[in-house]
């Protein structure tokens, strides 16, 4: 017999709608590529344990060949795009899409990471065990696999998530030679600066999620135009607490000031890790909460953010036209001074996006600069690694006479700095920059492309005067520098993706004219 307590609960459970399904499908091949780097992280560091220390430069080569499996994986997902962790009954509210926007980003970070992983195995090899290999290789491919899947992330939580794991092992790589106190310096400047963003963006996020209740981008997009009137103060503010804590973490002005200290702190390939991959996952996630789920806040954060790029730029630009040439670091310090004013640069397409009619034309421009910015500089970092192996202190003073002892790479090194200018023979430079321009000019902000216009100028004064310092003749007779193989390979992985890209710039340049989402 049944209890009278019964037919009431089933009453209660009819009015309600049926529980969602918790047990979800996963789509493998779309996970593919963050997954494969991160199990490779894990077996990496359960193999230092078991591997003696004369063997333990294959901890690198496993690193080097997982990357480029994980590179690999992005082949089959081209033009077909896919989305797993879905909702329910709703197909299009997922939390993992991998999209044109998706693989272009994760292509420029497994790149980079390979690239940064076949420089550190040279780095790791002269440090004579003064980078512990087995930490070492687990931090850089946990990093990389944060920095693949935050692109792919379309919920708040995920998105968090991807940008901490791809930030907390960025903090221990700074920090990992032993007895160096500039290397503690400089990760505790980024760890103070990165928690600190961390903790505004979640602040902001929960806002957003209090007036919205979900923290799906899309449905965040639809429910944040209809909050009830007496929360829009609230969902104001988590959005503007949210831009805040993104924009240090893109290292936009006035929120740079740990970057100079920071890339000179760390070991070379990390300084090129964060210069690349490091922005990549700050404006990925940038573009993520701007442009798909505050689209109805573009009169807010548009006008943010354009005033954000040209301060940015300026402050970047004017920091590296102030370096010494004679200064100990100074060719890492204008490199970091230079990777703040291309910031600037890459916010420019992001800010039109708030103005633009078709937003993602000018998200495409961003990520087409972003890709361009990756192979060059990537390839500066690797030439400067070079001649840092015999000039530790790494002075661009040091570079002076290169031309008649290392002819090739000081023309490569001429080449990327060209490139970075925007000048030919550099010509995806050009072409990446004018995409920029034109997004600015598009979405009607002149005042945004001649504040662009005066920085690129004052950046052709301390690029050009970098080149021009490799073909004078060296105050001193200077021996060549000996490229190991792994070194040798980066410069010319670098070198060949400027070239052909220089030679066919429509490569990237489409992503200004496709849709990304």
């Amino acid at each position: 017999m049944s209890s009278p307590a019964q037919p009431l609960a089933e009453v209660v459970l009819a009015q309600q709608p049926l529980a969602q399904n918790l047990v979800q499908s996963v789509d493998w091949l779309a996970i593919a590529p963050p997954t494969v780097t991160a199990v490779v992280g894990l077996v990496v560091l359960v193999t230092d344990l078991f591997v003696k220390d004369a063997r333990k430069p294959l901890l690198g080569w496993i690193s080097v060949a997982g990357l480029a499996a994980s590179a690999l994986m992005l082949l089959p997902l081209v033009n077909d795009d896919r989305s797993t962790f879905c909702q329910s009954g709703e197909p299009g509210v997922c939390s993992y899409t991998a999209d044109t926007f998706t693989l272009a980003i994760q292509f420029l970070v497994l790149g980079g990471a390979l690239l940064t992983a076949l420089l550190s195995v040279t780095a790791v090899k002269d440090a004579d065990r003064g980078l512990p290999e087995g930490e070492f290789w687990f931090l850089l491919l946990s990093s990389a696999a944060g920095a693949a899947l935050l692109p792919a992330s379309r919920d708040f939580a995920t998105l968090i998530v991807a940008l901490e794991v791809a930030s907390l092992p960025a903090f221990a790589l700074v920090g990992l030679r032993q007895g160096d106190r500039r290397s503690s310096e400089a990760a505790l400047k980024f760890f103070l600066s990165s928690v600190t963003a961390t903790a505004v963006s979640l602040m902001g996020i929960s806002f957003v999620y209090a007036t919205t209740g979900t923290l799906y981008l899309t449905q965040v997009a639809e429910r944040i135009q209809h909050v009830d009137g007496q929360f829009t103060t609230l969902a104001q503010a988590g959005v503007v607490l949210t831009l805040v804590g993104f924009a240090f973490k893109t290292a936009a002005a006035p929120f740079h000031f740990w970057v100079p200290d920071t890339y000179v702190g760390a070991p070379l390939p990390i300084a090129a890790y964060l210069s690349v991959i490091g922005k990549a996952v700050g404006f990925s996630g940038l573009i993520l909460v701007t442009v798909v789920a505050l689209p109805s806040y573009a009169d807010v954060w548009g006008p943010a953010l354009a005033a954000l790029a040209a301060l940015t730029m300026t402050v970047g630009n004017v920091g590296a036209l102030r370096q010494q040439a004679t200064r100990a670091y100074s060719a890492v310090r204008l490199l970091a001074w230079s990777s703040v004013g291309q910031a600037g640069y890459l916010l420019v397409p992001i800010a039109s996006a708030g103005y633009s009619d078709d937003p993602e034309r000018s998200v495409g421009s961003s990520v087409a600069y972003a890709l361009m910015y990756a192979a060059v500089n990537l390839g500066a970092f690797a030439v400067a690694a070079l001649v840092g192996r015999t000039r530790s202190l790494n002075r661009v003073s040091d570079y002076r006479g290169l031309y008649s002892s290392n002819p090739l790479t000081a023309l490569l090194l001429a080449f990327f700095l060209l490139c970075l200018a925007g000048l030919p023979p550099g010509i995806i430079g050009l072409f990446a920059k004018v995409t920029v321009f034109s997004a600015a000019v598009d979405a009607g902000l002149g005042w945004l492309a001649v504040v662009m216009a005066v920085n690129v100028v004052i950046a052709l004064f301390y690029y050009l005067q970098w080149t021009a310092l490799l073909f004078r003749a060296p105050e001193a007779a200077t021996a060549g520098h000996r490229a190991p193989a792994p070194l040798t390979a980066a410069i010319t992985v670098t070198a060949v993706l400027a070239v052909a890209l220089s030679g066919a710039p429509q490569l990237i340049l489409r992503f200004a004219d496709t849709g990304l989402f």
